[in-house]
């Protein structure tokens, strides 16, 4: 193809529904051109995005468009998270495939292995796509359309019982860093989404000001019996809390829901991942929400090419480089 104008034979077309086929399908570099770029313009429109010029026309030898207005040229690549890579489509889309299937996660090592790329530039591109999995939320939890809430939070770090003990005395003397992170999750039980974040202690402030913005007034909020969580009824909130000293389900006050996920989450922070630095933590909880709320359902039966899809589809407006990906310099926000 030398333009996107017969491009919505891709909404038509078979798209793989296993892995198998998604290698095969994706084999092609031209097939990968057209998969991103009709998820980058779904109207078929290409835009220059040097002038923002319509219509550039297609060099079909170089497998990238150039502008007739200011005569520069651009890749399929270029405003998403694959821009300035090096490492072919073919290889970009299994490994997105691959991590948004993969229900504990794949590790770098195993991209390294099944892609023949080094374990650095598999760990960049795990990095990039999960940028990519995060969307934006724009609607509150609970409310009318949804149901009570569950909120909880969970510390992530190493487990002082199996660590060294030379390592542990530097850990309670203080002379390294704190030994957790902190993730606070929200999960709405009747639209089954979950919200997490990494914050930065648990003090009530810290807790309660993420709970009013991801969770509308006047919702059903249930926690555990941590004193941060006292006081939400004077923040417009219904809330009941259950004692996990006594007893951890008492009709319909539990947090089970949200310790569900959790559990999830520690799987593939442990098992397959092993170990992950506080500074990333963020983008692995990305992660694992990405699939926990795209997960099939018998409401919302989504398939593996589902997830794929909804992923290709937030590859555009999205960069992250070396530099920002290792704190050299700070991230440039998102465009959307």
């Amino acid at each position: 193809m030398t333009n996107l104008e017969g491009m919505g034979y891709l909404q038509e077309m078979a798209y793989p529904k296993t892995l198998l086929e998604a290698i095969a399908f994706f084999n092609d570099e031209q097939v990968c051109i057209d998969a991103v770029a009709a998820m980058k313009w779904p109207d078929g429109t290409v835009t220059c995005p040097h002038c923002h010029t319509q219509d550039p026309y297609y060099l079909s030898t170089q497998k990238r468009w150039k502008c007739r207005k200011c005569r520069k040229q651009f890749s399929v690549k270029v405003g998403t998270i694959f821009e300035d890579s090096p490492i072919s489509l073919q290889k970009w889309l299994p490994a997105m495939w691959l991590l948004c299937n993969c229900k504990n996660g794949i590790s770098s090592w195993e991209i390294h292995r099944a892609l023949g790329v080094t374990q650095k530039t598999a760990w960049f591109m795990l990095q990039r796509i999960r940028l990519a999995l995060g969307g934006s939320n724009n609607a509150k939890l609970g409310g009318k359309k949804g149901g009570p809430v569950e909120v909880d939070e969970t510390f992530v770090g190493p487990n002082l019982q199996k660590m060294h003990r030379s390592r542990r005395l530097k850990l309670q003397a203080g002379e390294v860093g704190g030994t957790k992170a902190i993730v606070m999750g929200m999960l709405d039980r009747d639209l089954r989404q979950v919200r997490a974040k990494v914050v930065p202690n648990v003090r009530r402030e810290v807790l309660q000001n993420e709970i009013i913005a991801e969770i509308e007034g006047g919702s059903t909020v249930y926690t555990d019996g941590f004193p941060a969580y006292d006081r939400l009824a004077a923040q417009d909130y219904i809330h009941d809390t259950v004692n996990h000293l006594n007893e951890y389900v008492r009709g319909e006050v539990h947090t089970q829901g949200i310790e569900n996920f959790w559990s999830l989450l520690k799987r593939g922070l442990k098992g397959t991942y092993v170990a992950v630095e506080p500074f990333h933590l963020d983008r692995y909880v990305t992660e694992q929400i990405f699939r926990y709320n795209n997960r099939a359902t018998k409401d919302n039966p989504l398939t593996d090419s589902d997830r794929f899809l909804l992923a290709l589809s937030q590859v555009a407006g999205k960069r992250l480089t070396y530099a920002e990906l290792t704190g050299k310099v700070p991230q440039i926000p998102e465009v959307c």
